[in-house]
């Protein structure tokens, strides 16, 4: 599992095969938290919610061209830093090279008998009633809207019945920092503080979703720091058996940071080594399909409360069989990549690449197969219809609204909170933790259970590391037994890393150089200053 990518393939792809070389065997799969940054050309740079100064090529390219082959199958999400562009053509998800796929806005597949499961984006609540209205060329707003999470994904995830065994997000859930090692997440991190202790660090939606998914793992980045935490799920019937998550967020690819951790998980060893599609998600894709809407307008999700003839679209037996004789029975992901745009090459820059709305031929293959319509269809008719879509590429100022639209009826003014975070691209001042007050419309005071004890004083050892990595990989001293909840336990016992160490033995290290800023400075947007670590230009 890799935290923030932010392109670097070839030093992420280096440090498995450092992996595997210390480890007892082969690592079969690798799945990317976010802010992948699947980069073609220099048009996808443009596409990058980033200042200029942030925009690099990186390595994606000389997969995407075939000059490199990823050496082992990844699976990733998109964060708050993609090229947009690209992403968009696959909403339903795709590969974007030979043997690196994308899950789309939201996605289920299956690999080895696992099923894994995940969310594109982040949270902003102003624009979560949204439909997927942005199209390219972008302007200055929906650049980044369009990497706002949407209720939709949120509504057809919260379908799912079947049991979810990993599930990515890029923003952590909300609240889950309460069920780890708070105490040295905060000193790591001290900026975070208010949020925390106002409980409003992180998505809401990714919140309810955790609540009703009760995954195995899920795994998130995005904060820039490595963070473990163990939730026991409440149950509603007694003679249920209950379910616990292992949350884990890792760090951004730089040297000496956590953002790699290497996991053993269970799985089925005679089911396939390839990547499959997932039955009941395609069957909640075929009945939510009449649901989308690719309009600015704010709108609900249907709901049991008498304005909806229809509310239930969870799978039943019946229509799952539809949907495998659709498929022939054969659920596995076709191997179908192709290029579909000119490739980034270094000896002839195209600075004036134009930037064009297409449509994949992996996506019309997939919605003609399901019986289903290409969002980036519907988006190009409502274009030509209404011209809803924005006409003027991103500026690379920030001036104006966030997200261009009227005020919204949500207040998410957070100009009391006096932290920020220096390791993330900034924006503007509201980017990145602007959201204190949930949507009226979204469920999301789920109830949860705060962690004992004797879960938190076992769980550092959780994610230890299953193979002996480089010392910067090692899950910190105490994961989780620092939390405020625990007074008494075990929670001292040591636990052994391989090397004759303890965890208890083994100092804890910043995991990277910034400071608390003594206090926020009110800064214009039109002069705002680039938060950014100073090891942002390291080299490995």
């Amino acid at each position: 599992v890799a935290g923030c990518c932010h392109g670097e393939l070839d030093k992420i792809y280096e440090t498995l095969a450092l992996a595997e070389r210390r480890g007892p065997g082969r690592i079969d799969l690798l799945l990317c938290c976010g802010d992948f940054q699947a980069v073609r050309n220099e048009a996808d740079l443009r596409c990058m919610a980033v200042p200029p100064k942030y925009r690099h090529m990186q390595t994606f390219y000389r997969y995407y061209s075939g000059e490199k082959k990823a050496p082992v199958l990844t699976i990733f999400i998109g964060g708050n830093h993609e090229a947009s562009n690209h992403l968009q053509e696959l909403p339903y998800g795709g590969w974007v090279a030979p043997n690196i796929y994308y899950l789309g806005l939201a996605g289920v597949v299956k690999y080895r008998g696992v099923r894994i499961g995940g969310i594109s984006g982040i949270f902003k609540s102003h624009d979560y009633r949204k439909g997927h209205f942005e199209c390219p060329p972008y302007n200055a707003a929906t650049v980044r809207s369009i990497y706002h999470v949407r209720n939709i994904e949120v509504y057809k995830l919260k379908q799912l019945k079947q049991p979810m065994d990993i599930f990515l997000s890029h923003d952590w859930p909300r609240s889950i920092y309460h069920y780890g090692n708070k105490k040295q997440l905060l000193k790591t991190k001290s900026f975070f503080r208010q949020e925390v202790e106002n409980n409003t660090l992180g998505s809401p939606a990714a919140s309810e979703l955790l609540e009703h998914l009760k995954p195995t793992y899920w795994f998130s980045a995005h904060l820039h720091v490595k963070f473990a935490a163990l939730m026991q799920h409440q149950t509603m019937d007694k003679g249920q058996s209950t379910k616990a998550t292992k949350f884990l967020a890792l760090d951004k690819c730089l040297p000496h940071r956590d953002f790699l951790q290497v996991i053993e998980v269970e799985h089925d060893p005679s089911a396939p080594d390839y990547l499959e599609y997932d039955a009941e998600w395609l069957t909640v894709l075929r009945a939510t399909d009449d649901l989308i809407n690719v309009t600015e307008r704010l709108w609900n999700m249907p709901e049991n409360n008498g304005l909806h003839t229809r509310w239930d679209y969870s799978a039943t037996k019946e229509a799952i069989n539809e949907v495998l004789e659709k498929l022939n029975h054969d659920l596995k992901v076709p191997n179908n990549f192709s290029i579909t745009a000119a490739c980034y090459d270094p000896s002839k820059p195209q600075t004036q690449m134009q930037l064009v709305h297409r449509i994949s031929p992996q996506t019309t293959e997939f919605c003609a197969q399901l019986g289903i319509t290409d969002i980036n269809v519907r988006l190009q008719k409502a274009k030509e219809d209404q011209h809803l879509c924005g006409d003027y590429e991103g500026q690379d100022d920030t001036e104006g609204n966030d997200s261009g639209e009227d005020p919204s009826e949500y207040n998410t003014d957070t100009s009391a909170l006096s932290s920020i975070n220096p390791d993330e691209i900034m924006l503007d001042e509201e980017e990145e933790y602007d959201d204190s007050i949930v949507s009226a419309h979204s469920d999301t005071n789920t109830p949860s259970v705060e962690p004992s004890c004797d879960q938190a004083s076992d769980f550092s050892a959780s994610f230890s590391d299953i193979r002996i990595l480089p010392s910067s990989m090692t899950v910190s001293s105490d994961d989780t037994s620092g939390s405020p909840v625990c007074k008494e336990g075990n929670s001292g016992d040591p636990v052994d890393l391989g090397d004759g160490k303890d965890l208890t033995t083994v100092p804890l290290k910043r995991l990277s150089d910034e400071h608390e800023p003594e206090q926020r400075k009110k800064i214009k947007r039109r002069n705002q200053a680039i938060y950014a670590a100073v090891d942002d230009n390291d080299t490995a």
